[in-house]
């Protein structure tokens, strides 16, 4: 379970609607989900029931964890069956996708993005700009399934290297490899930040 007065109680999971060609990405996404359940905290995602978003929830849900799945109307059909989001423990249905992120952002402690798309990409980006301003101080991670991020950690590199991330003593993201090691990282982050000292960046 979660260690005494540490404010992490709900996990934001960003991740592909679809499983991708690795099969490893739908095993981390079940992975990842089993592990917020058995440290009792809850998934707050997407609302998508297909791809690695559906791995996630129905990880946590399967080891008896809870689950809020908050999606626009409009990919209803797109991303979800209708059917199976009957079993998440809570839907929220927004107008747009700015309301959704906005909830997305109230609901949860802390951010994982798991690998996924164009979609995916911006909503951590958008996380770590916010992050950037002086927003917040949620831990965010890149859970770096196969290398599936490196790209993006290289030009993240690069732009600090030639002087456009200006406060990047705000954005220190979490690069984690091992799934089993994400909810310890986030926890033993959120001990740090509330010792006042910002947590490093870290590849594990």
């Amino acid at each position: 379970m979660i260690a005494e007065n540490v404010p992490i109680r709900s996990i934001c999971v960003y991740c592909g609607s679809q499983p991708g060609r690795d099969p490893s990405y739908m095993e981390a996404g079940r992975a990842l989900g089993k592990s917020i359940a058995e440290h009792g905290m809850r998934l707050v995602y997407g609302g998508g029931t297909r791809g690695i978003m559906g791995a996630v929830a129905s990880g946590v849900l399967s080891h008896g964890g809870k689950v809020i799945g908050i999606i626009p109307e409009f990919l209803m059909d797109k991303e979800a069956s209708r059917h199976s989001l009957g079993s998440l423990t809570e839907l929220v249905v927004t107008e747009d996708m700015h309301q959704r992120k906005h909830r997305m952002f109230e609901e949860a402690d802390a951010f994982v993005t798991l690998p996924g798309g164009i979609g995916t990409l911006e909503e951590i980006v958008e996380i770590m700009t916010w992050g950037q301003l002086g927003r917040h101080r949620k831990p965010m991670v890149f859970a770096n399934v196969n290398q599936f991020w490196d790209p993006m950690l290289e030009l993240l590199n690069h732009m600090s290297g030639q002087g456009f991330i200006h406060t990047s003593h705000l954005v220190k993201p979490l690069v984690i490899d091992r799934i089993e090691d994400i909810i310890p990282s986030i926890v033993d982050a959120a001990k740090t930040h509330a010792e006042g000292d910002p947590a490093l960046l870290s590849r594990m």
